[in-house]
This record gives C-alpha cells, sequence and structure tokens, in this order.
C-alpha cells in the first residue's frame, strides 16, 4: 500500500474513493487499489443463495418496520432497524436458508412465505429472534407468529408499554426472474409510498429498509 501524507484539506481518511481504499493505522493514512470481484463470484448456487437471503431480509424488515421502530433503541448512528438486523442477523440467515434454496431453484417467494419460514424457525428456537430490544425494558423474543401486541416491561419499577403492531398492509413478492414485485392487498396506506401494481430489479441497497 501506499502512504498518504494528506488526503483532503488536512484530514485523513478512510474508506473507498474512486476505487481507491484509504486505511489509518496508528495515525497514517495508506492507499490501495480496492479489489474488483470477478462477476463468476456472484454467480456461484452459494453466492445466490446469500442475495436470495438479503433480498428476503428486506422484505421482512420493510414489512415490520413500524413496530421495529417503537421497539428498538437505535445504537449510534445507526436506526432501529439496523440494530434490529445487527442483532438477528445470523437467525434470520438460518430460518431463510431452505426458503432462499427453493428461490434460486425458481420458484417465487413472497412475504407470506418468509414470515412463515421466520416463525417455525422462531417456534424451535424461542430466544434466538428478539423483536423488543429498547433501553431500560426487558428484552422480547419471538416465540411464533408476530403477536398482535408487544409488552415492554420496564427493567425497574413498574412502567410497562404496550406496542400494537401495524403493518404496511402490502404484499410483496420477489419472482423468479429476480425482480420484486410490492401490490397492495389493504385500504391502509405504506409508509414507504408503493401502490399497487408497482415493480422493480435489482438488489436492495443496504441492510435495511426503512420505507
Amino acid at each position: 500500500m501506499a502512504k498518504v501524507t494528506q488526503v483532503g484539506p488536512g484530514r485523513k481518511t478512510t474508506g473507498t474513493i474512486d476505487g481507491i481504499t484509504y486505511v489509518t493505522r496508528n495515525g497514517v493514512t495508506y492507499a490501495r487499489s480496492a479489489p474488483i470481484m470477478p462477476a463468476s463470484a456472484y454467480n456461484t448456487p452459494a453466492a445466490k443463495q446469500r442475495q436470495a437471503i438479503f433480498k428476503m431480509v428486506q422484505m421482512h424488515l420493510k414489512f415490520h418496520h413500524r413496530t421495529i421502530r417503537q421497539t428498538f433503541t437505535s445504537k449510534g448512528n445507526g436506526s432501529p432497524l439496523n440494530r434490529y438486523y445487527s442483532v438477528n442477523g445470523k437467525a434470520l440467515t438460518l430460518a431463510l436458508q431452505t426458503l432462499a434454496e427453493q428461490y434460486v431453484a425458481g420458484e417465487d417467494v413472497t412475504i407470506d412465505d418468509v414470515e412463515q419460514a421466520i416463525c417455525d424457525y422462531a417456534k424451535e428456537h424461542p430466544k434466538s429472534i428478539k423483536i423488543a430490544s429498547k433501553s431500560g425494558y426487558n428484552e422480547v423474543f419471538l416465540t411464533g407468529e408476530w403477536p398482535s401486541t408487544i409488552t415492554l416491561n420496564a427493567q425497574i419499577g413498574d412502567s410497562t408499554i404496550i406496542i400494537i403492531v401495524a403493518e404496511n398492509g402490502t404484499t410483496t413478492t420477489i419472482n423468479a426472474d429476480g425482480t420484486t414485485t410490492v401490490s397492495s392487498n389493504s385500504n391502509n396506506s405504506s409508509d414507504s409510498g408503493n401502490s399497487g401494481g408497482s415493480s422493480t430489479g435489482g438488489n436492495a441497497s443496504g441492510p435495511s429498509a426503512e420505507g
């Protein structure tokens, strides 16, 4: 790596800019070319399954974002959804593995399929998926289907918060051709502003799906 004496107006930096990765070690900034992965690396069965799981996790986060925003305390600059994913990512991956294999094999996957797989996993592993981790309150775990209400009990004192679970009233499907279709299935409005019949292709942009 090349040593960098200064990046920008008198500041050192980290991250990747225009294909160059900057790393600061012991107060010194170094630069190197960012690695370029061959296209074939994204076309293996394992890579396709990882991509499918990522898409399904996005569907799950989007479906429950109203509730998660109320039941999780964010850390640092992250959001409640980022926190939810950080504590549940491993369990969600395991829960969705079989469904990802079916998707890679050419089957469509709906949000109902995703939710059922997660609920089934939670029944077998009732201490694996947290649905509430709010500062000052006891944690709550998913033990089956998402409940209609989530009760948060204070760690100290008698304070109780009851969260009414209100989802966004849309159905999301990952189609076998890789596109995602979002359609309205009720008169409820979605925070994301999606309406019936919209369809988009490609991967989601990040680990959280705030609408």
